[in-house]
């Protein structure tokens, strides 16, 4: 062979050996942004919250055996989804009432994988927003679909300040609805107040004002008692007193709550109520 032919054979040699290692490298990418992407949606504020929200207690547990109900005992069952029995040891205690058994006992709902089958989750640690089940002191019932979580870390790290939130002493209370609207005129043109007397599951009085000024954008905030105060501000998005105006305010204002027959203080008040429902944004919800 000629140095020529040798010279040229090397080198398309290493032209396709470079070839393969890009293809490798590619395939390798591809392989590890496929690992890399979530199985579920990352939980928004409103997720974690609607599971906190009625839960008794908030338990990370490791998962030791699990067995599938019997379909034609799976009452409710969603089409695709398999019933399980969990049996798991508690391993730490986030929020609520006190759970001192060593192991305790559950029924969850999870999607089939492809081929039909339930995952296999033994030995996974998972946080569970569930109520302790009277009279049996290890059986928890979770309170609703998608209440339990694959722990880690950085969701523990988001869970830990909204319990505490959720559990202190002066968390906001759940809105139950409107009780009276009242739209005022104020001295100059333009200017006005609404006030918004909502109803609460504690039956503790909450406050929204809406004011409007000339020359000025309409600002409007929250109060949690019956006090009008000029100082008040809008909650921060994703924060319990957020949670409780934004995924519960009705969509328009009851008409029976509307103290005023005026058909324009009764437009404004409407419009008020709007200006604060879209400053409040969407109560996002991800979870199954």
């Amino acid at each position: 062979m000629t140095a020529k032919g040798f010279s040229w054979a090397r080198q398309w040699k290493l032209a396709k050996t470079a070839m393969l290692l890009v293809g490798l490298a590619s395939l390798s990418m591809q392989s590890q942004s496929a690992v890399a992407q979530p199985l579920e949606p990352a939980l928004s504020y409103a997720d974690i919250a609607t599971f906190i929200d009625p839960a008794e207690l908030v338990l990370r547990a490791l998962i030791l055996k699990q067995s599938e109900v019997p379909i034609e005992r799976a009452t409710g069952l969603r089409p695709g989804w398999a019933r399980l029995y969990i049996e798991a040891e508690p391993t730490a205690q986030l929020a609520g009432k006190p759970f001192a058994a060593d192991k305790l006992h559950y029924l969850v709902d999870v999607p089939r994988g492809v081929k039909g089958r339930p995952p296999k989750l033994k030995r996974t640690s998972v946080i569970l927003f569930a109520r302790a089940v009277a009279g049996r002191p290890d059986e928890l019932q979770l309170v609703g679909a998608g209440a339990q979580i694959v722990a880690d870390e950085a969701l523990e790290a988001r869970i830990r300040p909204i319990l505490a939130e959720f559990f202190s002493v002066d968390a906001p209370p759940r809105i139950t609805g409107i009780r009276d609207v009242l739209w005022v005129p104020g001295n100059l043109v333009g200017e006005s107040e609404t006030q918004l007397f909502l109803t609460t599951s504690n039956e503790l009085p909450a406050l929204i004002s809406v004011i409007r000024r000339p020359a000025m954008d309409p600002a409007w905030g929250v109060s949690w008692s019956e006090l009008i105060d000029q100082s008040v501000r809008p909650p921060r998005r994703d924060t319990l007193a957020w949670y409780r105006l934004a995924c519960f305010l009705p969509s328009r204002l009851p008409a029976a709550a509307q103290l005023s027959r005026d058909p324009v203080a009764r437009e404004q008040a409407e419009r008020d109520y709007q200006f604060v429902r879209h400053d409040l944004g969407t109560c996002a919800r991800t979870a199954r």
